[in-house]
């Protein structure tokens, strides 16, 4: 391999993606087009058979023969099938070149349109339209999701710091820039329902249609930027050799990617525009067709591994259609969008690909979860303010609601006395009140725990898929157990829902643990086997939604949301007791906490057992944020901005940011319920939306800052 100047976090390689690249006959690789035409050919007549009407493979012969007139079965056929089959050609295919672009122009193996939140991006630019009631053509909806993938894609690119950024950085930077931009759309779905009614379904990537007219408006897009990718698939064939050898044998290398972002944007805003966000075709066919290239090395030249890319696009999208609807049925596959089966099967290849992450140095990694020293009056002026504050916080939060009540109210309620008017909201408010400050602690603790694990400030339980897990647990007794049961908000009682999201996170926890476990733990390898599942449990979630009771979903969308509606202190006191047997364990072990923070080596030379000491320190991070679940259901960025935040305020020293962190997070969660319930009176945001709306701007901040 040629030495070239690198990104300094270089990314796991896939079919030697940066390697020279060989110049072999052009004979292999159009045999191996022409092969994939061949495989999506046979797949889509497979496709075309399956339909919910009677009309299958011998009518659909005999017409495309001309022996069978039948006017009913050329409308089944051109009004409803074909129009499907050509969404899903055409939407795999502009995935699948947008994601070997992305690729390509980064050097990694990980980019794709989901991982770099342009999927997310586009998605938030039409739900924004709709909730807003705007009216626009076809084209000009195409050109709002090509504003909103662009601008995301800008965003993640700059603050992993460029295209050249590695897997961990630039994936985790996409990831939680996706789960921002995802709160927002949730946010808009929750408060405009009427407008976009449809677009939760829709959100999942869907390819039904009802015409071809859309697929003939999109064709002429994802054409031209096909062959505006072909032609440059000679300077991309260069910009593999590394920046400073393309910009010696004269490429353009700023052009080249700033063209090749534009064209995979433009690529993937066709693709939502026709099918809403299919996900992670953008991240399977291009890894599968780099894998391919081992076995015909013609695939390393771009000009045969943009459309085969585009071809495997085309075929994991029809084929997955397919097999859902022969698994399924043509009426019950109608309600699961295809996006969630592609979705599936991409965070499966993302898992493994994390799973082939090398330890890159001690050069490579990233900055610690460590901070500068504070001194001990400072600790304890912070301390003594946030401590003031999350009271400030919970008094607030039981006077304000839609009947503002005084602090001689609350006094009356705790003695059992006071109007009935007073006692039936402090009843209501109290549990939620004490559901959300108990919760953020519980987060906050966890996430420093897994910062400290994970030697990662920007890591938290959500992107390790333990809140994913438990919210996937809780769903599955919600839908399938439970039936129409939902009480106050949860169905199937306390006991039953709080079970099923402990073991659901701490499997996701477990499952994660293992597969991330390779001759040792690397903690970027955990946090991308992490995201991984964590889109794979987003997708099953989604899955069981869809198919549960249309009646329920909108309360389950909520919850899922992160919400403390209708909560009672039942459901608030198994994470109190569990909280209160963590912080004791927690605090015990400062010093533990500090060293794992800073390497592998430190801990072992001191007499400390690395893996047993990190296993215990997870174990009680899954446990914290899988309980939390069942009592505000799945809330994000508490567990990443509350340690943080502690640390920049009292030093790394977890002696003294465990008890600030958790504060804060009391005090963010808090308010966050507060705000949702009050702002837009009468009407309510789900706590956890709020939580993510205000922390991403400061996650934004904090992974810009930490590129320095």
């Amino acid at each position: 391999m040629t030495a070239t100047k690198t990104a300094p976090d270089a990314p796991p390689q896939v079919g030697d993606l940066a390697a020279t690249p060989r110049l072999p006959g052009w004979a292999t690789g159009t045999a191996a087009v022409l092969a994939l035409v061949v495989a999506v050919v046979l797949v889509g007549a497979w496709h075309l058979t399956q339909g919910t009407s009677d009309v299958g493979p011998r009518e659909l012969l005999g017409l495309l023969t001309g022996s069978d007139g039948d006017v009913a079965v050329r409308n089944i056929l051109v009004g409803s099938r074909l129009p499907r089959l050509a969404a899903g050609v055409s939407v795999g295919f502009a995935l699948g070149v947008a994601g070997a672009l992305f690729q390509s122009i980064s050097r990694n193996p990980l980019a794709s349109p989901d991982t770099l939140a342009v999927t997310a991006g586009s998605y938030l630019a039409i739900v924004a339209v709709a909730a807003f009631g705007l009216t626009v053509p076809f084209w000009a909806s195409g050109a709002v999701a090509f504003a909103g993938g662009l601008a995301a894609a800008a965003l993640v690119l700059g603050l992993a710091g460029g295209a050249g950024a590695g897997g961990s950085r630039l994936v985790l930077a996409g990831a939680a820039v996706a789960m921002a931009l995802q709160a927002a759309v949730s946010a808009l779905l929750i408060l405009f329902q009427t407008e976009t009614t449809g677009l939760f379904a829709w959100g999942s990537g869907s390819l039904s249609q009802l015409d071809l007219t859309a697929f003939w408006r999109a064709l002429p897009v994802v054409v031209i930027a096909s062959t505006g990718g072909l032609l440059l698939s000679r300077r991309l064939d260069v910009l593999g050799l590394g920046d400073d050898t393309a910009g010696a044998l004269g490429v353009p290398v700023r052009a080249t990617r700033a063209i090749g972002v534009l064209l995979a944007v433009v690529l993937t805003a066709a693709a939502i525009t026709l099918a809403g966000p299919i996900g992670f075709v953008g991240l399977a066919a291009p890894v599968v067709a780099r894998l391919l290239s081992r076995v015909v090395p013609a695939l390393n030249r771009h000009a045969f591994l943009l459309p085969t890319a585009g071809l495997l696009g085309s075929l994991v999208v029809v084929l997955a259609d397919a097999v859902v609807r022969s698994l399924l049925g043509a009426q019950a596959a109608l309600a699961v969008p295809t996006g969630v089966a592609t979705t599936m099967v991409g965070a499966v290849i993302m898992v493994l690909l994390a799973r082939q992450l090398r330890d890159a140095g001690p050069t490579r990694r990233p900055p610690a979860a460590v901070g500068g020293p504070r001194s001990t009056r400072r600790f304890v002026l912070v301390l003594t303010s946030v401590a003031v504050l999350a009271v400030v916080v919970v008094v607030a939060g039981l006077l304000a609601g839609s009947t503002w009540l005084r602090t001689g109210d609350i006094a009356l309620w705790m003695q059992g006395e006071g109007p009935a008017v007073v006692r039936f909201a402090l009843d209501e408010r109290a549990p939620r009140v004490a559901a959300a400050v108990v919760a953020g602690a519980a987060l906050a603790l966890s996430g420093t725990m897994v910062q400290a694990t994970a030697r990662n400030p920007l890591a938290e339980p959500g992107i390790l898929g333990i809140t994913g897990g438990a919210g996937l647990g809780a769903v599955i007794v919600v839908t399938t157990v439970a039936g129409t049961a939902w009480g106050n908000g949860i169905a199937a009682g306390t006991g039953a829902t709080l079970i099923a999201a402990v073991i659901g996170g701490m499997l996701a926890f477990a499952l994660v643990y293992l597969l991330a476990w390779r001759s040792g733990l690397l903690a970027d390898r955990l946090v991308l086997v992490g995201i991984g599942l964590w889109n794979l449990t987003a997708a099953l979630t989604t899955f069981l939604l869809l198919r549960s009771d249309p009646w329920n979903t909108p309360r389950i969308y909520t919850w899922l949301s992160g919400t403390t509606y209708g909560r009672d202190f039942a459901e608030v006191l198994p994470l109190l007791v569990l909280l209160a047997l963590a912080i004791p364990l927690a605090t015990s072990m400062p010093r533990e906490l500090d060293l794992l923070a800073l390497d592998d080596d430190t801990p072992q030379l001191v007499g400390i057992g690395l893996e047993r000491t990190r296993l215990l320190v997870l174990a009680a991070a899954a446990a914290l944020a899988a309980t939390s679940v069942t009592a505000v259901g799945v809330v994000g960025f508490v567990g990443l901005v509350a340690p943080h935040a502690a640390r920049a305020l009292v030093g790394g020293r977890h002696a003294r940011v465990l008890p600030v962190a958790m504060l804060l997070g009391a005090v963010f969660l808090g308010l966050a319920d507060l705000l949702g319930r009050t702002v837009i009176a009468p009407a309510q945001l789900p706590a956890g939306l709020v939580v993510a709306l205000l922390g991403a701007p400061y996650f934004v901040w904090l992974l810009a800052r930490s590129r320095h």
